[in-house]
């Protein structure tokens, strides 16, 4: 599996960030927060937009991303310097260097310019330049060999590589005459393009790559060249086809590299296209990044859930063996009381032969020469003169005995000792009580806790709503979703809305083969007029109309020209006129658990807590931030709104344009 990113995938990066609808060029700098080691994430105010987030994690990644990992309680210092100088900041640039594993972002601040370099090779680091291109902060301070990443240094490019984009022949004459390698081997490593893009261009140019670079000829480099510039072309024009190429893993097919365009070596794998390259880079690589915190998240949780079970599991079995040790301390009190007799004489014999002055040593050898004769002899295993008692096995019951004292007090001994385990037990009993009522609690406490249902649907990328007949309709956000909706998701039984005037999604019922009653035609009109430009303009009602699929077309007339986005619609119109713009904010807590947005009726019908809103004076953010600390109010559970319904989502499902909460 891919495990970093390219130097094209950084070209196609830069271009995305830098231009069109992805661009966060002018976007504001909030907040800047680092959840892992190498990485940070930069919260963006980006125009008309929203609030997106810019991951990067140094020496793997970049990209704007929607699967976000938890931030750290206490804020780590890199993180709070950055903010010091660029939180506030307008984003001026985007670019890649060079061709290389490098993305430079320009900032501005107050008048001050400032660039985040991030090195995106291994082992990768994140750097701020003030406007001369000294170093005010890295995130690791380093020294390498000619290079110093350390604050007041100039900064200094890693030795530069030869691009492949700019590559001439003569460029590659030298490098295969100076290869000790193969040419596949040769072009990875001198023109920084990794494996898996040389064996493209190996492949693309029909040159054997197992062939001695310095065996090749001015035909191979001619063809070389001529693969290299096919294959970064549309790099340079701006038509990417954004992709993941899945492999199969243990019965299941899984993205196993992500690429801005399709290439020859993977014409016969599996692959998912995306509408950006962001789209899909945040699908390989921020979605592995957050499964990776949830799995472990989950075993943190099972960890806690194991406390309680090994905790019972040990006072049990305490309780087993105090049973245990205090059975044989009873058993051996009654052995003592069944030798009474026989015991007695061996205390009386020994303390004889004390009294006539015998010492311990004595004892024990005349001992050990009477076991032949006297059976009560055979009795005694060992003598503990310091402590002055005795070891008897009393058939196979081992007892001590203390000659001090007297049978019964003997036999009490081993009682007391019984006693005291009985009460051990009982404490450990009592113990586990107090477990299994804290695994009650946990469990009831679990059980209580609001589920929250991470399952994604595919339609949750665009605008949409389902409308109170239960009919499943969506729209495009940008020039990108229009496109992709027509193209991939718009089918011939379905229903298309769009409204009179410029600056609407295009908008489909997808029927599913169903009469679509006038109830969802109606919502679908108050949908398509309230989430265009009519409510960002202020107005309170516009006009919109409904078309066949077939009355959709890509086909300008001669001599005119579409935009990206833009549709040619053909034929009859079915009007509806002065339609009233009204939207609202609901949760969904039944099956899926979710934020949902759309006309008030709809939202009503499969929603709960509803929120009406109306064109007004607040932005999307601000009206977001009111409607989420409404549902933390009324659900009284923080963690749960913030996982379905935090202001970044909300913010997705209204309108585009300033609203107000209606009263």
């Amino acid at each position: 599996m891919k495990k970093e990113m390219t130097s094209a995938d950084v070209a196609a990066l830069a271009l995305e960030l830098s231009s069109g609808e992805t661009s966060i060029i002018d976007a504001k700098i909030a907040k800047i927060y680092q959840p892992a080691p190498d990485e940070i994430r930069i919260n963006l105010f980006v125009y008309e937009k929203g609030r997106h987030n810019l991951v990067i994690e140094a020496g793997k990644r970049a990209h704007m991303s929607q699967h976000i990992r938890p931030s750290p309680k206490i804020p780590q210092s890199f993180p709070m310097m950055l903010r010091k100088h660029i939180m506030a900041g307008r984003i001026t640039f985007v670019k890649q260097y060079d061709f290389d594993r490098i993305l430079e972002i320009g900032v501005v601040r107050g008048g001050v310019d400032t660039v985040l370099v991030v090195e995106l090779f291994s082992p990768g680091n994140i750097v701020l330049l003030d406007s001369e291109r000294k170093i005010i902060l890295p995130m690791k301070p380093v020294t390498f060999k000619g290079r110093r990443i350390r604050s007041g240094e100039v900064y200094q490019y890693p030795e530069a590589q030869i691009s492949p984009v700019d590559a001439t022949a003569n460029d590659l004459e030298n490098v295969f005459a100076a290869s000790d390698a193969d040419v596949v081997r040769t072009i990875a490593t001198r023109f920084n393009l990794g494996g898996v893009l040389a064996e493209e261009v190996c492949a693309r140019s029909g040159v054997n790559k197992s062939e001695p670079a310095k065996e090749i000829g001015s035909d191979g480099i001619e063809a070389i060249i001529s693969a290299l510039q096919k294959l970064f072309k549309p790099l340079l024009s701006g038509d990417l086809q954004p992709c993941l190429v899945k492999k199969e893993d243990k019965g299941e097919m899984k993205p196993f590299d992500v690429l801005p365009l399709e290439l020859s070596i993977y014409k016969d794998s599996e692959k998912e296209s995306f509408p950006t390259f962001n789209a899909a880079l945040d699908e390989f690589f921020g979605k592995a990044a957050a499964e990776s915190v949830q799995e472990a998240v989950t075993a943190v949780k099972k960890e806690k859930v194991d406390i309680f079970a090994r905790r019972l599991q040990k006072q049990e079995d305490a309780i087993d063996k105090f049973g245990k040790d205090a059975d044989k301390q009873t058993r051996i009190a009654e052995v003592i009381y069944a030798n009474y007799v026989e015991i007695e004489q061996i205390i009386n014999v020994l303390k004889q032969a004390r009294d006539k002055g015998y010492s311990w040593d004595e004892i024990k050898s005349i001992v050990k020469k009477a076991k032949d004769t006297v059976p009560a002899a055979k009795w005694i295993e060992n003598i503990n003169s310091a402590e002055g008692n005795i070891v008897l096995n009393l058939d196979g019951t081992r007892a001590t005995i203390d000659i001090k004292l007297t049978i019964p007090q003997n036999a009490q001994v081993y009682y007391d000792k019984a006693k005291k385990l009985t009460k051990k037990k009982d404490g450990a009993l009592k113990a586990i009580e107090d477990t299994k009522l804290a695994m009650q609690k946990r469990e009831k406490k679990v059980s209580n806790r609001r589920k929250v249902s991470n399952k994604k649907y595919w339609y949750e990328r665009f605008r949409w709503f389902m409308s109170s007949d239960g009919f499943l309709v969506v729209a495009g956000r940008d020039a990108d979703t229009n496109e992709e909706i027509v193209k991939k998701y718009m089918e011939k039984r379905d229903i298309v809305f769009h409204t009179q005037d410029p600056g609407a999604p295009i908008t489909v019922i997808k029927t599913i083969g169903k009469d679509v009653p006038e109830s969802t035609l109606q919502e679908t009109a108050q949908f398509v007029v309230s989430y265009s430009s009519v409510w960002k303009s202020g107005q309170f009602s516009g006009d919109c109309y409904w078309i066949k699929p077939e009355q959709v077309s890509k086909t300008p007339e001669t001599g005119e020209y579409l935009k990206k986005g833009s549709f040619v619609i053909r034929g009859e119109r079915n009007y509806f006129r002065d339609v009233q713009v009204a939207a609202a904010i609901g949760l969904e807590l039944e099956g899926s658990t979710r934020v949902i947005g759309g006309p008030t009726s709809a939202v009503r019908k499969h929603g709960q807590h509803v929120v009406e809103v109306v064109p007004g004076k607040y932005n999307q953010n601000d009206v977001a931030k009111k409607i989420y600390k409404i549902y933390v109010e009324k659900l009284k559970d923080t963690n749960f709104v913030k996982q379905i319904a935090s202001p970044d989502k909300i913010a997705m499902m209204l309108p585009p344009g300033e609203s107000d909460i209606k009263v």
